[in-house]
């Protein structure tokens, strides 16, 4: 079973008959950007790209991806140089305790490739089935808009 990962080719050693493929993510690529939450794929703790399409990691069995383009939330930026998204969910303070973050911002990702200047209702619709307990829901709406005009402006310089 190989795939890409982060746009680099990855086999796992040794997963596990049935493993899925966030057990293999967290465990054989030690990515840990994607979280168990509720293994249920209802929470979006899980959230990864495949094929640049929104999906809920721990209901996905590994074998099911051969082949295919996986983008975790390390494949967007790093510490030192973050994807915009990442440095507006910074910026806007987007996060309590954090076990959401992961979702929100690969589900951000995700709506703004598709829609780069999406509306509140366009948002909350995108991000609805992504669970966050802390209360960060304001903070999160305006990250995203963040995101998107910082995406514009970059877009908009680089076409200059």
């Amino acid at each position: 079973m190989r795939f890409l990962l982060n746009g680099r080719a990855f086999e796992p050693g040794h997963a596990a008959p049935g493993a899925t493929l966030l057990q293999v993510l967290r465990n054989d690529a030690l990515c840990n950007g994607p979280k168990f939450g509720c293994g249920l794929g209802q929470c979006g703790a899980c959230t990864v790209l495949v094929d640049g399409r929104v999906a809920r990691a721990c209901v996905i069995p590994a074998e099911g991806v051969a082949g295919r383009e996986i983008t975790t939330l390390e494949g967007l930026g790093s510490r030192e140089a973050p994807h915009p998204v990442q440095q507006a969910f910074i910026d806007a303070q987007a996060a309590q305790c954090g076990y959401c973050t992961n979702g929100m911002v690969m589900a951000t990702v995700a709506l703004l490739r598709r829609c780069p200047q999406p509306t509140d209702m366009q948002i909350r619709e995108a991000l609805s089935h992504n669970l966050c307990r802390c209360g960060a829901h304001v903070e999160i709406l305006q990250a995203v808009h963040l995101a998107a005009q910082r995406l514009a402006e970059t877009s908009a310089s680089e076409g200059a």
